[in-house]
């Protein structure tokens, strides 16, 4: 029956018994409507017969108001003009009650402050939604010798029929839920209703007598509206559809015999929700927690957080809160209440969590009394709390149903012991992994994907919101929103998150006291930074970066000989360079020692994925011997040093008797770039002056250059070209005997 409200059970029902019937002839299918699309029916079910029943209606006129501009160019509000349309029907002699539409609650308050004003006791003004307290909602229905006026959201298009309306008003408009696959938020946007959605409303008023339907809407404007609403399915998460046809066998989603099949993205979506809760492995096969999720009647994300806590010792405070959250808020705010009502609530608030808020209502119910409460306890309860007892009721049924089933798990034994803060939020987090929110500024919030969220007024966190934070959900109105929100920390997240975590490295470096290759990770989840700076080992990461480290070994740890710790062949490698890179200091060429490419590619064609000191100590244990790390002079020289050379550069000098070590610098510009002769003080007096004029043989041709170029300009013409004179003088000297 209402087939045409097309909710996600409908449609489901309805692909699975097309599937049925051809090997059920027994069966017998009547799907029924008032508005139903029956050509659309008829042909998914194979032509099947249209059956057309005229109920005992009676005339509806029906009047389009199209939406009227005053002299400034301003339009009323939806609002204002349904006030308007009920003071013309309230004149009307033909009595009856009056039914006016409204999009929301907010409306629906100040529609009823409107007629406050313009009517006296005679009318009874009433509201009507979904979230009012079940006593409020009785006196719709209680006989009364006065005329009522009740304001409502759709919830009296079929939900609720109101009996002796005979006037309707209707804005057209309506809170619709629509999933964005691509954000993965629900958004709950005002919009247009569909043609069969206004024909429902009409029909409210013509059921005890002739009715009237004022329309504050064009006619073109109905024409303008889909003809029927976009079924449940093209707007909703799939997990839930998805996850259930994967459990009963019923094949891909895709082709599955839907009258309205779903969008393809939302599929693709409800398969990434179920990955991301560990449900699928594999080709889509449910894991051994998707079987268990698939036997829980709830949304995937509630069922993953059962199991979490279940492993977490926080077994009995989430299936409290599991249940909680597949039911509407049991805080109820009535219209003459409504600071009373937020006073008494106040007693349970949780500044840091609203699912903490959540359990204190559920433990005030079992404070006092061992057990379920009886019918009469929780009715006192509820009255005292400004609680709905049909939503405390259906918690209580909830609860029972997800409990009675986990006793059929062998790991679903409460605990007796009180779980604490962080297991409660931990197994939260598992479910509602994607609405983890990092704080921007004071109540506003960047959630996965970049987008930015603002904490919920009538949350216990606004006005002092966390760093991290997560929702049971995001829902767009007027902004987009964060519900159900709890103080995090994100130390949780990496684990919760496991492979869906992005990890990116950065400067990687060698640390000599620890001997190892350290590197700076940074960890994102859905875009959100959870590890900013922590230091890894990086040869321990991948393979890839277990190559990259180990380059930074033999580069940093043994060329640049930075590796810490004793080890007889490095110390055999240094003293070889150093004894050939001295050479090049006092020969003052740069051609003899090899460049540290080539020392690298000496270690690397010799170490296997050798990256730290372990690594290192792991292969020479293995060899036994170091040898096959030791360098030989023609690993590392491109050219041997001849006796001409070690004569022009010697190691020493001498004066008289004593025979002094030199030292060489080969850089020019350097204070001490040449050579050098460090004198013991006690030996200075023993020292003649004149030896340390001639430098050494391969410096000398130098320094004779530059006193000619100071010579006198006249005297150094004759002597042209310098170099041809120094060779000449050259010749001409016993070096080293007196005053240069």
């Amino acid at each position: 029956d209402e087939a045409h409200e097309r909710s996600l059970n409908i449609d489901f029902l309805l692909g699975y018994l097309k599937n049925l019937l051809p090997s059920r002839p027994d069966l017998k299918l009547i799907i029924s409507s008032a508005t139903i699309d029956a050509e659309r029916f008829s042909r998914h079910f194979g032509d099947a017969p249209v059956l057309t029943v005229s109920g005992r209606t009676f005339p509806i006129t029906t009047i389009h108001e199209e939406v009227p501009e005053d002299e400034e160019g301003e339009t009323a509000t939806y609002v204002e003009r349904a006030i308007g349309a009920v003071e013309v029907l309230a004149d009307r002699p033909d009595g009856g009650d009056i039914l006016v539409f409204m999009p929301t609650e907010r409306d629906i308050a100040d529609t009823l402050d409107g007629l406050r004003e313009r009517f006296d006791a005679s009318h009874l003004l009433l509201p009507l939604f979904g979230r009012l307290p079940a006593a409020d909602q009785r006196k719709i229905f209680r006989p009364s010798h006065r005329r009522k006026i009740i304001v409502a959201t759709n919830v009296a298009e079929t939900s609720i029929t109101v009996p002796g309306i005979r006037a309707v008003v209707d804005t057209g408009l309506a809170r619709i839920a629509r999933y964005n696959p691509r954000t993965g938020t629900t958004s709950l946007r005002v919009s247009r209703i569909s043609q069969a959605s206004c024909e429902q409303r009409r029909g409210r008023c013509g059921r005890t007598g002739p009715g009237l339907c004022v329309r504050l809407y064009g006619e073109e404007d109905f024409q303008s509206r889909e003809p029927f609403t976009v079924p449940e399915i093209q707007r909703a998460n799939l997990a839930e559809v998805i996850l259930q046809m994967i459990s009963l066998r019923l094949g891909d989603p895709a082709r599955f015999p839907f009258i309205d099949p779903p969008p393809a993205a939302a599929i693709r979506d409800g398969y990434r929700t179920l990955r991301e809760l560990g449900a699928l492995a594999g080709e889509n096969r449910l894991t051994a927690n998707g079987r268990l999720m698939a036997r829980l009647p709830l949304d995937p994300r509630i069922s993953r957080i059962i199991i979490e806590g279940m492993g977490l010792g926080a077994t009995r405070e989430i299936i409290v809160l599991a249940a909680a959250l597949a039911i509407q808020d049991p805080r109820v705010r009535p219209p003459d209440k409504e600071h009373k009502a937020d006073e008494v609530h106040r007693q349970f608030l949780d500044r840091k969590s609203d699912f903490l808020t959540l359990l204190n209502i559920w433990n005030g119910l079992f404070a006092a009394d061992s057990g379920t409460p009886s019918r009469s306890q929780l009715s006192r309860y509820c009255k005292a709390n400004f609680l709905s007892w049909q939503r405390m009721r259906e918690w209580l049924d909830v609860h029972e149903q997800i409990s009675r089933l986990l006793r059929e798990h062998r790991h679903a034994r409460a605990s007796e012991a009180t779980a604490g803060y962080d297991a409660i939020h931990i197994a939260l987090a598992s479910g509602f992994l994607r609405n983890i929110c990092q704080k921007k500024e004071k109540n506003t919030y960047l959630a996965a994907g970049g987008r930015e969220v603002v904490l919920f007024p009538g949350s216990g966190l606004y006005g002092r919101g966390p760093q991290w934070a997560v929702a049971s959900e995001f829902v767009e109105t007027t902004q987009l929103f964060a519900r159900t929100v709890a103080t995090i920390e994100p130390d949780w997240l990496e684990r919760l998150g496991g492979e869906l975590c992005k990890r990116s490295w950065s400067d990687p470096h060698w640390e000599k006291k620890s001997g190892r290759v350290l590197a700076t990770e940074r960890v994102s989840l859905f875009g959100l930074t959870i590890v900013a700076g922590r230091r890894v080992e990086y040869g321990r990461i991948n393979e890839k970066t277990a190559r990259e480290a180990r380059e930074i070994f033999i580069r940093e740890a043994l060329v640049n000989r930075q590796l810490g710790g004793r080890y007889p062949f490095l110390e055999h490698n240094a003293d070889l360079v150093d004894r050939f890179q001295e050479m090049e200091e006092r020969f003052r060429r740069r051609d003899i020692v090899v460049d540290e490419e080539v020392l690298f590619q000496f270690y690397d064609e010799r170490l296997e994925l050798v990256y730290d000191r372990h690594t290192l100590n792991r292969q020479l244990r293995a060899r036994k011997r170091d040898d096959f790390l030791r360098m030989r002079a023609e690993d590392i020289c491109r050219v041997t040093p001849d006796s001409e050379e070690l004569y022009r550069f010697p190691a020493t000098v001498r004066s008289g008797e004593l025979e002094l070590e030199l030292s060489y610098l080969f850089s020019p510009g350097d204070e001490a770039d040449g050579v050098t002769v460090r004198i013991p003080h006690h030996l200075l007096a023993h020292c003649n002056p004149q030896v340390f004029e001639w430098l050494v043989p391969g410096l000398l041709p130098e320094k004779l250059l530059l006193l000619l170029r100071r010579l006198p300009k006249l005297v150094r013409r004759r002597l042209v070209p310098l170099p041809d004179a120094v060779d000449r003088i050259l010749d001409s000297l016993s070096l080293g005997e007196g005053s240069l």
